[in-house]
């Protein structure tokens, strides 16, 4: 007859000298213990780390321990879970013998991938990241090739864009000839040098001159360089 008690005690006490630092009894009745399993260090020391929480039954090692993640760190949940299936499946393959030791050492090795597969995407991480900085250099220096699509589509934009400005500039003629002076006007505009007679003509007040107040100048001896001329006098004699 097997002597579960004694089976439990002596795994125990190897289990104890085993993991000194990272082993902690909780209870004894039942047998409830944790172990703190870290994976090896990775990319700048970093690590994760589970702590296990075991809880032998009545008739361990015939019957699996019960077992739970105490605390975790730097963990995905998926990680977790991967975790719990890995115990579940070494628990049915070493039913009917000790094997607490059997199950951390599994945790060990699932911790040390996964540290792994963190080094692994940082690495792909960092190179992706290069090939698109080397891509975006390579594509401002060689510029964008010009291709149906893009051709057409820039001269929609630049047909837009001059149109705009050719509206713009109509806009601010027609809003510049209420400013213009009058030479402007005139220079720009050649029919204002026959407004003015048109005017006359059309307007019926035309401008009546009586001849013969002029017949009598021939008659006069006019000597503008006489120093002794004076017009005020011709009127006054005529007077």
């Amino acid at each position: 007859m097997t002597d579960y008690g004694e089976e439990q005690r002596n795994e125990l006490e190897a289990i104890e000298s085993i993991y000194p630092d990272s082993f902690t009894v909780l209870s004894e009745n039942p047998t409830s213990f944790t172990i703190t399993v870290t994976s090896d260090a990775g990319e700048n020391d970093e690590t994760v780390q589970v702590t296990l929480k075991f809880t032998y039954v009545e008739k361990y090692p015939d019957e699996p321990p019960l077992w739970e993640i105490h605390s975790q760190e730097n963990l995905e949940d998926s990680d977790t879970e991967d975790i719990l299936t890995l115990l579940k499946q070494q628990a049915e393959e070493n039913l009917g013998m000790v094997m607490i030791f059997t199950l951390v050492t599994a945790v060990q090795e699932k911790l040390n991938e996964i540290i792994d597969q963190i080094k692994s995407r940082r690495e792909e991480e960092k190179q992706r990241k290069e090939r698109e900085a080397e891509e975006a250099e390579k594509q401002a220096f060689q510029g964008t090739v010009v291709t149906i699509e893009n051709f057409l589509s820039w001269k929609a934009r630049f047909e837009q864009e001059m149109a705009e400005l050719k509206r713009k500039k109509m806009k601010e003629d027609d809003s510049g000839k209420s400013k213009l002076t009058g030479k402007q006007l005139f220079e720009r505009d050649h029919n204002l040098d026959t407004s003015d007679i048109q005017f006359l003509e059309d307007g019926g007040n035309s401008v009546e001159v009586d001849e013969s107040l002029f017949q009598d100048m021939d008659d006069l001896d006019l000597d503008e360089d006489d120093p002794d001329y004076d017009p005020l006098e011709l009127g006054s004699d005529e007077d």
